[in-house]
């Protein structure tokens, strides 16, 4: 076939697509009206869950997996917008890792409202200013992200969705490599590319910033200052791009949470977190973690925080297999409570989106 026979099928595909895409936003309407009737969340991490995977499984073409995602998380982005003009509080500015784990998680229809602090992502999504929030969590090399966690204590919000973004922290500057006098960027990142840095740059200092964003703002402006970071920021703010992946480990990834008023509902591969106090006696932590053990419920994280409510007083944060609505878990929980002196349920999500898994969306 010529070539402008072959762009002639691949019009006349588009058109199709077109007309099939718009029939698809046509029912999505219906579903976002029928939603509303029944006060169902118009965002549905469970659906996600369940769609991709098929999709990909009936998949047999040349697509890959990776491409298929990036696709529908459009498509359901698009969806999203239609059902409802749904709002997604991040931690700010933009450009920073958590907007961009938003936008993989939520596509770029809808729309995003950048917060100055971990709180103010909480506090917009409990006064319902926004329909969702987007936080870090933990990162595979620095560990948790404890003012997360704090937050959670007294907060009514729920997790409903997680997310993981392999980080990638590149050099970019407006300058030459050889001109770079100063470093700036976010001490987390910092601590992923120390190695790094003190192989190629140990003489130049580095500048702590409250965010990648704020430090590409500074190395868009000054001579000679360079920025670490995501790449998105080169592209919002003009910088070159000097050197691509450097930060230490290659497998270097952070968690991102997803909170909403209410938690999801089970999908059959779910994780729970929850936190509880124990009491001030001994043997009080060994006994509330048996019941884990006597339901054979795997504990895949556990970490503590201060209360701040009393001097010495703790909260430890677990992270669980399963839903709190299975049965074994319901039995272990009530068993927990009698060990505790306050146990709060954070949420059941589904357990997808580690590096390796197929991520999902609706």
């Amino acid at each position: 076939m010529t070539l402008e026979e072959l762009r002639q099928k691949i019009d006349k595909i588009d058109t199709d697509l077109l007309r099939l895409l718009n029939e698809r936003s046509d029912i999505v309407h219906e579903v976002g009206l029928l939603k509303k009737r029944e006060g169902l969340a118009i965002y549905a991490p469970e659906r996600e869950d369940a769609l991709l995977k098929s999709l990909i499984a009936k998949s047999a073409g040349r697509l890959p997996e990776k491409s298929i995602r990036a696709i529908y998380r459009e498509i359901m982005s698009a969806a999203l917008a239609l059902e409802e003009d749904l709002k997604i509080a991040y931690l700010g500015p933009p450009g920073t890792w958590t907007h961009q784990a938003s936008i993989s998680k939520f596509g770029n229809s809808v729309e995003y409202l950048p917060q100055p602090n971990l709180a103010d992502v909480f506090d917009q999504v409990t006064r319902q200013l926004a329909d969702y929030g987007v936080v870090p969590i933990e990162n595979s090399t620095e560990g948790a992200v404890t003012h997360t966690l704090d937050l959670f204590a007294d907060s009514p919000l729920k997790i409903c969705a997680q997310i993981f973004m392999p980080i990638e922290n590149n050099l970019m500057a407006k300058c030459a490599r050889d001109e770079i006098k100063v470093f700036y960027s976010h001490p987390q990142v910092f601590a992923q590319c120390r190695h790094w840095l003190g192989l190629h740059f140990n003489t130049i200092p580095l500048v702590e910033t409250t965010s990648t964003a704020a430090a590409a703002e500074i190395a868009a402006e000054e001579p000679g200052a360079a920025v670490l970071g995501g790449a998105l920021l080169a592209e919002m703010h003009g910088l070159t791009m000097l050197e691509r992946s450097i930060q230490d480990l290659s497998t270097n990834t952070t968690r991102f949470l997803v909170i909403s008023p209410r938690t999801c509902p089970p999908t059959g591969k779910d994780r729970t977190s929850l936190m509880f106090s124990v009491k001030d006696e001994p043997g009080s932590l060994h006994r509330a973690l048996e019941p884990f053990e006597e339901f054979r419920i795997n504990l895949s994280k556990i970490e503590s925080r201060p209360s701040k409510r009393r001097a010495w007083e703790y909260f430890f944060f677990v992270d669980i297999a399963g839903h709190c609505e299975e049965d074994k878990l319901v039995a272990a929980l009530g068993q927990l409570e009698k060990h505790c002196s306050f146990v709060k349920l954070l949420g059941s999500y589904p357990d997808t989106g580690r590096p390796g898994d197929a991520e999902a969306g609706d």
